[in-house]
């Protein structure tokens, strides 16, 4: 049975610009659901015959299986009105919810997936940050990472030492602030907000809000898919499916501190749907 702190999580279910009056069918954790768009009042989703709760944020409709005690989660970039806001759409991949969003979060691998544009061979070190699991908005963060990127943006003229923060404000969402090459001192926000299907299989809508004025919405899309589409063979790949949360199933390193912070917060989250609890 799926626990409470799963069922009553808000999951982002589509586009808002893709809804239709006709319905659409998709999975959310495992159960059919029927998704409705309207031109007139607010969007809904039903599963079996039953109406779910909805939101309509950063250009995707949210919903939960089970009644949730509070409210989805902000993030401000997203109202300010000079910002570039980018639905880059789904992708579909045969791996555990968690183990797309520990990906993620994980920058080790920037040099060897992503060569030349996050990151190079010549320049794999990750130097030292830090981890916080914040008990004031239950969320893990990470601060005070930096890296070397080729290309850290599509604006972007040439390699940059980048600094990021990333931020996990629900165990199937993660957020990325990082160094914005065009309006330094402030940040260009990347998001990735998952839907899980069953344990071992979901799909993975990445949002962007950038300070970006000269690249076109059609390249601002196909560079994030590119990024993301290089991780998918990464993550189908990976043994075991599911994400192990006993810590002597894995053994991390000093790259892995905020991968290390968000499986000891899921556990103290209760969130068990896409993950390995004991080794076998």
């Amino acid at each position: 049975m799926t626990p409470d702190s799963v069922r009553n999580a808000w999951y982002p279910v589509g586009l808002l610009s893709d809804l239709n009056p006709d319905g659409k069918e998709s999975l959310l954790l495992g159960e059919t659901i029927t998704i409705f768009g309207s031109d007139m009042g607010e969007p809904r989703v039903e599963c079996g015959g039953r109406g779910l709760p909805v939101v309509p944020r950063f250009g995707h409709l949210w919903t939960s299986l089970g009644a949730p005690d509070k409210d989805l989660f902000t993030i401000p970039e997203a109202d300010h009105p000079d910002r570039t806001l980018v639905d880059v759409g789904v992708v579909r991949v045969k791996c555990s919810p968690l183990r797309a969003v520990e990906n993620f979060l994980d920058i080790a691998h920037f040099p060897f997936v992503h060569t030349d544009i996050l990151g190079a061979e010549s320049h794999p070190e990750v130097s030292d940050y830090q981890v916080k699991i914040r008990d004031d908005v239950d969320e893990v963060w990470a601060t005070k990472v930096e890296f070397y990127q080729p290309q850290a943006a599509k604006s972007a003229g040439g390699g940059i030492m980048t600094e990021y923060m990333y931020r996990v404000p629900t165990p199937t969402c993660s957020i990325l602030y990082k160094t914005c090459p065009p309006r330094p001192g402030e940040w260009d926000v990347i998001a990735l907000f998952v839907q899980p299907l069953t344990e071992d299989l979901c799909d993975v809508w990445p949002w962007m809000a950038l300070f970006d004025d000269e690249s076109a919405m059609t390249d601002l899309i196909h560079f994030q898919q590119l990024i993301f589409l290089q991780d998918r063979s990464i993550l189908e790949s990976q043994i075991p499916k599911r994400l192990p949360l006993d810590p002597a199933m894995e053994t991390p390193t000093r790259a892995d501190l905020t991968s290390v912070a968000y499986r000891r917060w899921l556990k103290r989250q209760n969130y068990t749907y896409g993950a390995q609890l004991v080794a076998g």
